[in-house]
């Protein structure tokens, strides 16, 4: 018999109306050990929500942080939301003060509206 898997949650990384999709952009401007770090603990995510801190961290209106520390030394923070569901993933950056700042909610927020509108199909 062949262990079963947990039930995977679909992820849908944001996708601008030109096609860009920022978050997956910016990942590519990070380190593979880095990149390989915040795969890993989006995969924890995606396969065994519900997951609290170390890992993620609800900030407000639906909106989670996955919190990651990365090989570099450094902290990586990617935003995201649950929906119909699936994972939107809508924002990513590498984390310089104690607190989220203001226009890195209001960007993730505004990409989480956009996508919901969307149903998050086609990649939005």
């Amino acid at each position: 018999m062949t262990p079963s898997r947990p039930p995977e949650t679909p992820v849908v990384f944001y996708r601008t109306a030109g096609g860009t999709e920022p978050v997956r952009e910016w990942l590519r401007t990070l380190a593979i050990e880095d990149r390989h770090r915040i795969g890993r603990d989006l995969a924890i995510v995606q396969f065994g929500w519900p997951v609290g801190l170390p890992i993620c961290r609800p900030l407000s209106a639906g909106l989670w942080e996955l919190r990651s520390s990365l090989p570099s030394g450094r902290i990586a923070r990617v935003l995201f939301f649950f929906h119909e569901g699936r994972i939107g993933v809508v924002h990513g950056f590498i984390k310089k003060t104690q607190k989220t700042p203001p226009g890195d909610l209001e960007l993730a927020r505004r990409r989480m509206s956009e996508m919901t509108k969307a149903k998050m199909t086609n990649g939005r």
